[in-house]
């Protein structure tokens, strides 16, 4: 993987766990200088490696305990561009894809309550240029979203 090794591996691995450690501390604990975080932080993410540093939020917490998944096909000639502008309106609609296959686009979507979901669902299919939706509900998560095994493997040398 260009660019990244495993002092950034590990600088990503104590940032992950402890967002809030600081610099100066990363540094300590890792035993590198405070300049060569500061440096290798900025590199990750002017080369788009950190996409950002916000707070990972709990959707159930905030009152948002239902996940659903849903595929969309939408109209040919209507683009996957314009079609995706429109559901990132919904706030509810937390990632759209474009996918390989039968559906154009695939959706997590996370909602107050099933019949909440119902509501969700139905701002969707009104998206202008969406023909069709096929939704499941989550009924628990397995493996929350990650990357810092990737990022091991990656750096696996």
């Amino acid at each position: 993987m260009a660019g990244v090794d495993r002092l950034d591996a590990r600088i990503l691995d104590l940032f992950a766990a402890e967002p809030r450690v600081g610099v100066l501390e990363a540094s300590r604990r890792l035993g590198v200088a405070r300049g060569t975080v500061q440096a290798r932080l900025d590199r990750l993410q002017r080369d788009g490696v950190v996409r950002g540093w916000a707070p990972d939020v709990d959707t159930s917490a905030i009152g948002y305990p239902v996940t659903a998944f849903a595929t969309l096909q939408i109209e040919q000639g209507s683009g996957h561009t314009a079609v995706a502008a429109a559901l990132a309106a919904i706030p509810e609609v937390l990632e759209v894809h474009t996918i390989t296959g039968a559906e154009d686009l695939w959706c997590r979507i996370v909602a107050r309550s099933n019949a909440d979901l119902q509501r969700v669902i139905d701002q969707v299919v009104i998206v202008r240029g969406i023909q069709r939706a096929s939704t499941v509900i989550a009924l628990a998560e397995q493996i929350p979203h990650r990357v810092l095994p990737l990022l091991h493997a990656a750096t696996r040398t």
